[in-house]
């Protein structure tokens, strides 16, 4: 009985460790938003890492979304930064998911994601319909540039980390 309370305060312990980390980091990306205006393409790739971080508090959540976001992020970052040029972008794309995946498929070799995980493919359709709808320029005036900046990575997580807290504040309260 004990060992089991011992097990269950531990898990618990460390998904609000999670979740405090998630909420301080996008705290201090938001503060970078707002007070330093920063120019360079970042917003994407820091919001992977802002969850890889996270990741390492709690490997059970977020590792998927934390590896394809990282690596995604990674080609927008070189695609806005001219260091690739716009021919190469749809290869960059397709590049990041692979390697994505196959950190996923590390994880799920360690025991930190399940078989089944859908994850990988809702993620990959969401970045696939982006893909689409700039494309198409159906996307609302000011999305790309906040998309680049240190907003999407201060409000992405800051909701990720409410999201944990109160889902981890609802489990222990059962």
């Amino acid at each position: 009985m004990s060992k089991t309370a011992t097990v269950s305060t531990f898990i618990h312990t460390r998904a609000l460790r999670q979740a405090l980390a998630l909420l301080l980091l996008g705290i201090i990306c938001l503060l970078i938003a707002w007070l330093l205006h920063p120019t360079y393409p970042v917003g994407v790739l820091a919001l992977g890492l802002g969850m890889l971080v996270a990741v390492l508090f709690n490997p059970q959540r977020l590792v998927i979304a934390a590896s394809l976001v990282t690596a995604v992020g990674l080609a927008v970052f070189l695609f806005f930064s001219h260091i690739l040029p716009g021919n190469q972008v749809l290869s960059s794309y397709i590049l990041a998911i692979g390697v994505g995946l196959l950190a996923i498929a590390f994880a799920t070799r360690r025991g930190y994601v399940g078989a089944g995980a859908v994850s990988p493919a809702l993620l990959v359709l969401l970045v696939g319909a982006i893909e689409v709808l700039l494309a198409a320029n159906l996307t609302p005036p000011g999305f790309i540039s906040f998309m680049l900046s240190f907003w999407l990575p201060g409000l992405g997580l800051l909701v990720l980390g409410l999201i944990y807290l109160l889902t981890n504040w609802r489990e222990m309260s059962s």
